[in-house]
């Protein structure tokens, strides 16, 4: 099933090259995958991985392990952001 990546600000790194100005990736994955089954595909660092939102919908850091992803969704990633 087709899904969407957004990876945003220091995340960007994790997308292919082709993808890292546009901050999207769109993925082919298999049903039942669960945002923390992408986070753990994509390799990104556990403290890194701060905002999490399918659909504009934040998702709490507990339920990430069991939100199952359905046919085009959107999942965007925010690290922690600071600022002054």
């Amino acid at each position: 099933m087709k899904i969407t990546l957004k990876l945003f600000a220091t995340l960007t790194e994790y997308l292919p090259p082709e993808s890292k100005y546009t901050n999207i990736e769109a993925l082919e994955v298999t049903e039942g995958t669960t945002v923390g089954m992408l986070i753990e595909q994509k390799h990104l660092p556990p403290k890194w991985v701060h905002l999490v939102l399918v659909n504009g919908r934040y998702i709490d850091p507990d339920k990430r392990t069991n939100q199952t992803l359905v046919e085009g969704d959107v999942l965007a990633i925010w690290p922690p952001i600071a600022g002054g």
